[in-house]
């Protein structure tokens, strides 16, 4: 049987010196192949959070309720934070179109100057992930071919050899929670927010999906 790894919505991350450094707060994956690049780490105060991506290559051990870091990663800060923001100056991006000059981008913390009569400045947010993946996050909907929301993503196995995605534990119900075993073929497509199946309801509360324990 092949080994699995398990990423657990809100599992506390660990430092190889048993130090907590954080949350999961997503999972990075190939919407296409299915496999898990990198996992995004919540860290910091209430006041203070910031988000980290990390290499999935980091992880050494992961059980329902923590992530286990390698000794050889380093600082945790060493890592891109997820999301960087900066402002565009939109009347310079339009003439970009017209000049073929390069648009500025103001990043933040540093101080912008005070914005002059018909200037208009938008917020730019890019994130931090490989070309191509989608960083899907923790509780992530799961929606059916005939567009029934039926539950919420709580955890994603996958095959350790390759980092490839095999199972989705999606929890469904209000108030009593109900655990089922989604196979990832099943999954059509993935979003930030929403996970769609090839399904309708009516099979996954039947015959394609299977309850597990809590």
């Amino acid at each position: 049987m092949e080994q699995k790894i398990l990423f657990q919505k809100n599992a506390n991350v660990i430092a190889a010196n048993g130090q907590q450094v954080g949350t999961l707060e997503r999972v990075v994956l190939n919407p296409e192949t299915k496999v898990v690049t990198d996992i995004v780490i919540q860290t910091g105060t209430l006041f203070n959070k910031e988000a980290r991506v990390m290499p999935v290559e980091a992880v050494v051990e992961t059980t329902e309720d923590q992530i286990v870091l390698s000794d050889k990663i380093g600082e945790l800060e060493s890592f891109p934070r997820f999301e960087e923001r900066h402002l565009i100056d939109t009347n310079i991006e339009t003439d970009r179109t017209t000049w073929n000059v390069a648009p500025v981008i103001y990043s933040y913390p540093e101080p912008c100057s005070a914005v002059a009569p018909g200037e208009q400045f938008v917020t730019q947010i890019e994130q931090n992930i490989p070309e191509g993946t989608v960083a899907m996050k923790e509780g992530a909907k799961v929606i059916t071919a005939d567009g029934k929301h039926v539950g919420n993503v709580e955890r994603v196995l996958a095959d350790s050899s390759v980092d490839q995605i095999t199972h989705l534990v999606m929890s469904m119900g209000m108030f009593t929670k109900e655990l089922r075993l989604i196979p990832i073929r099943l999954v059509m497509t993935v979003e930030e927010d929403k996970v769609h199946l090839r399904v309708k309801k009516v099979s996954v509360e039947d015959k394609d999906t299977t309850p597990i324990a809590g």
